[in-house]
């Protein structure tokens, strides 16, 4: 059989995000098993319950031969012919009946008792396993939290001792139980295929028995079969035997080995500094600025690839770059309230990273690692060698930035040479259209080959927000200083991308006006000798599309997401793609301005346009949101409106309850005159005549 994969039990202690990665490949396959085992169990379960089924069938016809004879038929009860071939069709049955038991015992034993073995025991270790590891693996973040959040001026011993004894213990945790999951998961590409082949052996198995019970005749190429089947899964057995004893050393050498590893900040003396790497990797706290003063940190897995720093972040399949580090300057830095801090800064200036690492051993690799390879080291045969013989006597490595002028100077004869913008009529290539290219390009319009950088005033409604004043100057700055929109956009991806050309065209309603600009674009390229392609980066965000320069990172084009109306990839050729994007210019028939560019890119056409369609998406979904967002809040005004408008009217009729109350409470019948009179009285004229009635009083009986 062919070899087994597994994981790596020796990088269990780094968990970098790659063995998190093929982690969670082995965990989707663990998933897969468990479904496909519980798929498989079911429709055994249905043969053991069906063999069940039969057996007990046959032993009831068979009993029900056995009483033929009581039965009480009106016509042709006295058969005993009948009765006796009956009779012994039952004796022939019960046998059968017998076998068909002994098929189902069989059955139970051979063909449900492993697969249930392997469901109930195998597959929920594995899940309780991956619990503990998940509770471990939190655990063991929250300690290293708590100890990246020591302060470097109150070191207080107690504090420190406390929180370096919590991560031994986390990390310590985590490591065994990565160890136990990972031999688990390993073991487990064994089981699986034992689950498989045991309860099918053990069906056939069965089932032969059952036929040699009627029948000797069963082929040697079926016995053969069988046999060579059996010896597999006792070769598979005892290959896992074997595999689980030498994991289980391995472990516990990694146990006794890895235990000084454990401690956050290990003593340089016994494990020393190596000044003479030219690629590291590890996890750094990353300061990001969240105000003028405030900032926050990341942790995250970096590490060097040639001569770029690279993150990558748990859950990532790959890493996305941080700063170029060739020609760069790093140096330790004392950074606010941590601890093993360093900084590096890009070649031109413009660009800096402030890391925090675990301990000062990795701070100062960290450091030398930059350093040598800041130096160019690594594209020596021998870097190891080549750093050591640069770096005999130095500690803190510190490579000094050249200046930006210099920079630019290195720069200025490659601007020089760079070629114009070529143009060329759609008359030059007139006989390369076609009646539907007439139909879909619009007449009498140039092609442009090539990207003018930093933003031509041609484009200039193109490169720019609608409003934005700004002025965009060759080194990257905007004039007004405002921050560019894409840092808090949801979508943020990055694709090198070669520019064909760009031409306008009538219509982007569908796809076939792309092909037909890309067959267009291509051809006037061939007939022209046009082959020069301007490399650049092309940024996908929930707000724009970039392209941006390589080497300077200037942005040479901006295009606004909502002008983007259509974005294909080739049919055949997938490293051609193109989108039209509707200006807000209009030509003399006064409608917009639709311009279709095309580019090549490595293999990428699709993945960049489903990348400008989900930003779409996700920008139209955020303006969804913020439209209902706006109605619910008219709605929720209208309500306050409403209910404003039923209070007052409830207190208008409280009022004129409460008047009508008081006038009819003044009202009073003068019975003396017999003559019913209603009087309304105000509040002043009822005290009067209740003062002029007291008086009255008063003389009658004096």
């Amino acid at each position: 059989m062919p070899g087994i994969d597994k994981l790596p039990i020796e990088d269990a202690l780094e968990d970098s995000p790659q063995t998190r990665s093929l982690l969670g490949v082995f965990e989707e396959d663990a998933a897969a098993i468990s479904s496909y085992s519980q798929q498989l169990y079911q429709a055994m379960q249905r043969i053991y319950d069906a063999q069940n089924e039969l057996s007990a069938a046959t032993h009831l016809t068979s009993r029900l031969l056995k009483e033929y004879d009581n039965q009480r038929f009106p016509l042709g009860g006295d058969d005993e012919v009948m009765s006796a071939t009956l009779q012994q069709f039952s004796k022939m049955i019960d046998e059968i009946s017998s076998c068909h038991a002994i098929l189902s015992t069989q059955l139970a034993d051979a063909m449900m008792f492993p697969i249930t073995q392997f469901k109930e025991r195998d597959l929920k270790e594995i899940l309780t396993l991956k619990e503990v590891f998940q509770i471990a693996s939190s655990d063991h973040d929250l300690a290293m939290n708590r100890y990246s959040r020591l302060s470097k001026r109150r070191d207080v011993e107690k504090v420190r001792l406390e929180v370096m004894e919590d991560v031994y213990t986390a990390r310590k945790k985590q490591h065994q139980t990565t160890l136990h999951y990972f031999s688990a998961l390993n073991t487990l590409q064994y089981k699986k295929k034992i689950s498989l082949l045991e309860p099918l052996l053990g069906y056939i198995q069965a089932q032969s028995s059952f036929f040699k019970l009627g029948s000797e005749n069963l082929t040697a190429h079926w016995e053969e079969f069988l046999s060579n089947i059996g010896t597999s899964v006792q070769n598979v057995r005892r290959e896992m035997d074997s595999d689980v004893e030498s994991m289980q050393q391995s472990i516990e050498d990694l146990k006794g080995a890895c235990d000084p590893l454990y401690l956050p900040d290990p003593d340089p003396a016994r494990i020393p500094i190596n000044r003479n790497l030219s690629r590291k990797s590890g996890y750094l706290n990353c300061r990001n600025k969240t105000g003028l003063v405030s900032s926050s940190w990341e942790r995250h897995f970096y590490f060097t690839q040639g001569g770029n720093l690279m993150s990558q972040a748990r859950g990532e399949v790959a890493g996305g770059l941080v700063l170029d580090i060739d020609n760069c300057s790093v140096m330790a830095v004392d950074c606010e309230d941590r601890r093993y801090c360093f900084q590096i800064t890009a070649f031109d200036g413009k660009k800096s990273a402030i890391l925090q690492a675990e301990s000062r051993k990795d701070c100062e690799e960290w450091i030398a690692t930059i350093n040598n390879i800041s130096k160019q080291i690594y594209l020596s045969e021998n870097p190891e060698e080549t750093a050591a013989r640069v770096n005999q006597s130095a500690l803190d490595a510190v490579t000094p930035s050249p200046s930006f002028q210099q920079r630019h100077e290195s720069l200025r004869p490659a601007a020089k040479s760079r070629p114009k913008a070529s143009h060329t009529s759609s008359s030059d290539s007139a006989s390369l259209s076609t009646l539907s290219l007439d139909s879909l390009v619009a007449p009498d319009t140039p092609i442009q080959f090539d990207i003018i950088s930093p933003v031509s005033e041609e484009y200039a409604g193109q490169a720019k927000l609608p409003g934005q004043t700004g002025r965009t100057n060759p080194f990257g700055e905007s004039g007004d200083g405002k921050p560019e929109e894409t840092e808090d956009s949801i979508l943020q991806q990055l694709y090198m991308v070669r520019f064909l050309g760009s031409m306008e065209v009538r219509s982007g309603e569908s796809t076939d006006v792309i092909y037909e600009t890309m067959r267009h674009i291509l051809a006037a390229r061939a007939i022209h000798n046009v082959f020069r392609m301007t490399e650049s980066h092309l940024l996908v965000t929930c707000d724009c599309l970039k392209l941006i320069d390589p080497q300077t990172q200037v942005t040479r084009l901006r295009f606004p997401l909502s002008s983007v109306v259509l974005c294909a990839s080739h049919q055949e050729n997938k490293r051609l793609l193109g989108f039209v994007l509707q200006c807000s210019g209009s030509r003399a028939e006064g409608r917009p301005v639709s311009v279709c560019y095309v580019f090549e890119s490595n293999n990428e056409g699709e993945k960049i346009c489903d990348s400008v369609g989900l930003a779409k998406q996700i920008a139209f979904h955020s303006d969804m949101d913020r439209r209902a967002t706006v109605k619910q809040k008219e709605l929720d005004k209208e309500k306050e409106r409403q209910q404003e408008e039923i209070s007052k009217q409830k207190q208008i009729e409280k009022d004129l309850e409460e008047q009508s109350r008081l006038i009819a409470a003044s009202s009073r019948p003068n019975q003396a005159g017999g003559e019913a009179q209603l009087l309304v009285l105000s509040n002043s004229q009822s005290e009067d005549s209740d003062t002029g009635e007291e008086g009255k009083k008063g003389e009658s009986e004096a």
